[in-house]
């Protein structure tokens, strides 16, 4: 996964927090990450970013417009042409919630739903490339689509948003498919969850954060006022789990498994 400046046609380039309360978010996940968080720009609605501590953009952050909307994470995919990407997701069974709205000279951003409900925002590039850190402890890691209808999934990614998906799993028991580039690195995953997914959860992108300690970044974050949805496990992916803020914006988590960790 690249480091920076995410180029790669479909693939995630941002992430940003609607929280229903913005000075307890900052804190949260200032102390959880060691995220450094910007001043909001009034401009753009009490918009503000998440910075590395070396000043790298991490994530962006707002104040929840709808009381009735849950607090949530989206997941951006970078897009060279909002309005016609847009166009696209109709024409292949998906919604348009926010159509292509220009952010001055930052971009253009835009919110779909895909056919199975999955809501994805999209990101022309301006000046505002994305995130400028991925794949490291306090970072985004991976972004991954958990979908009722993985037949119907994977094929609107490759059309709408240019996607050359690789399957590595199609069983029953372990469904999943990746963004590749020509060289094969992978960017994002489809999991067919109409397995396992509770009644009334719909398909969903969630983002995981990269820590050094599974263990300990889910011991933090219930001592901070969130909570574990899911347990850490080891996995051939790395140690994860599922947390949420104070408010209930969920996220993951991946660190090294147990036995890759150094014995102290």
């Amino acid at each position: 996964m690249p480091a920076n400046d995410t180029t790669l046609t479909g693939a995630p380039c941002w992430i940003d927090l609607m929280t229903s309360d913005v000075d307890g978010a900052r804190a949260f996940y200032a102390e959880l990450f060691g995220w450094v968080p910007g001043e909001r720009s009034e401009e753009f609605g009490g918009y503000f970013m998440f910075f590395s501590p070396d000043g790298r953009m991490i994530a962006g952050g707002m104040p929840k417009q709808a009381a009735e909307a849950p607090d949530v994470w989206t997941t951006y995919l970078l897009t060279p042409d909002a309005a016609r990407t847009t166009a696209a997701v109709t024409e292949h069974g998906g919604t348009v919630m926010v159509p292509p709205m220009p952010i001055a000279d930052l971009g253009t951003m835009a919110v779909v739903t895909d056919p199975t409900g999955a809501v994805v925002g999209m990101w022309q590039q301006g000046t505002h490339r994305g995130f400028q850190v991925l794949a490291e402890p306090g970072a985004p890691g991976w972004f991954e689509l958990m979908t009722r209808d993985f037949r119907a999934a994977v094929p609107f990614y490759t059309k709408v948003f240019g996607w050359q998906a690789k399957v590595v799993g199609d069983s029953d028991e372990f469904r999943y498919a990746v963004l590749v580039d020509g060289a094969g690195e992978q960017y994002a995953g489809v999991m067919d969850a109409a397995g396992f997914l509770p009644e009334g959860v719909p398909s969903h992108w969630g983002v995981y954060f990269a820590v050094e300690d599974t263990d300990d970044a889910v011991a933090l974050a219930e001592k901070l006022g969130g909570f574990t949805a899911q347990a850490p496990v080891d996995t051939p992916y790395g140690r994860l789990a599922i947390a949420a803020d104070p408010t209930g914006a969920v996220f993951k988590l991946v660190g090294p498994n147990k036995e890759e960790q150094p014995k102290g």
